[in-house]
């Protein structure tokens, strides 16, 4: 019994990374109508930076965290500003294959600008073990569950209330009436990449916190993916929820099956519940008149 709780803890924390990276997928298509096959290199990037910055500037732990996160908000929109606005109004495909490549280059970038090696990220905290009965866990996994569950509410909170959350449902819906009633498609944009850098920054920190900074970082975007295709590629809370549904499912598998079960679980999930659910756990069916 304690074997599966364990299981089940440790697969509710990365499976809370999973939900981050998740949502900042969903996010993008959400505002855009675009899937980045990106957002695992951006998770990396920041990693990276927070080791580079933790390296210089020892012992403050806020430091790392907030000059990371500085460096995701200029990612996102270095990235979107350059990269991705040009793109506006060209084929879906060809956008996508822009990520496509953005992604090869982080990756690049890293082996260029770094190494290949894995380095611990150590800022001070997040590596000390707390114990729930027979059950022991980093604080930082802890943290990361925490995380998820006021990133959610943060996510709800925006698309409800706010009035660039209400825009960008507007522009999800049908971008050419947004614009004609005054919404700027191209801010929105902005607005969904700068979020979705932000989302990724602090997934790939925890990432690195629980285990380490490699250049195989990038592999929790591809974990994460199946994750919005199952929670739905229009749901951001939805996906990040499926994060820790699959993380739970990986962990069972490669603990009372085979190892090697936890790199298809993702997938092997998805095609069962798409079979039922087309749009995802909690996306919105399109209906199409003619």
């Amino acid at each position: 019994m304690q074997y599966l709780v364990d299981l089940v803890v440790s697969g509710i924390a990365v499976g809370a990374i999973y939900g981050l990276v998740a949502m900042g997928f969903a996010l993008i298509y959400k505002a855009t109508g675009l899937v980045n096959f990106a957002q695992g290199e951006m998770a990396m990037v920041i990693a990276y930076i927070a080791w580079t910055i933790a390296g210089t500037v020892p012992g403050h732990p806020w430091l790392v965290v907030g000059g990371a996160l500085v460096a995701a908000l200029l990612l996102g929109l270095v990235i979107e500003r350059l990269i991705m606005r040009p793109m506006l109004g060209e084929p879906v495909f060809a956008t996508v294959m822009v990520t496509i490549a953005l992604a090869v280059i982080l990756r690049s970038l890293v082996l260029l600008v770094w190494d290949p090696y894995p380095h611990a990220l150590d800022i001070g905290v997040g590596r000390d073990v707390i114990h729930f009965g027979g059950t022991g866990v980093r604080s930082a996994q802890v943290a990361v569950m925490a995380t998820l569950l006021a990133t959610c509410a943060v996510m709800w909170a925006f698309f409800r209330f706010s009035r660039i959350g209400k825009a960008m449902r507007a522009v999800a819906a049908d971008e050419r009436t947004a614009q004609l009633m005054g919404i700027s498609a191209a801010r929105i944009h902005a607005v969904a990449w700068v979020g979705s850098s932000l989302i990724a920054g602090i997934a790939g920190i925890f990432f690195a916190l629980i285990y380490d900074v490699s250049p195989n970082l990038y592999h929790v975007g591809l974990k994460a993916f199946p994750a919005t295709i199952l929670g739905g590629l229009d749901s951001v809370l939805g996906s990040g929820l499926s994060g820790v549904v699959l993380g739970v499912a990986e962990n069972l598998a490669g603990g009372y099956l085979a190892p090697s079960l936890k790199e298809i679980t993702g997938f092997a999930v998805i095609i069962a519940v798409l079979m039922v659910r087309p749009f995802g756990l909690f996306g919105e069916r399109e209906i199409e008149r003619v």
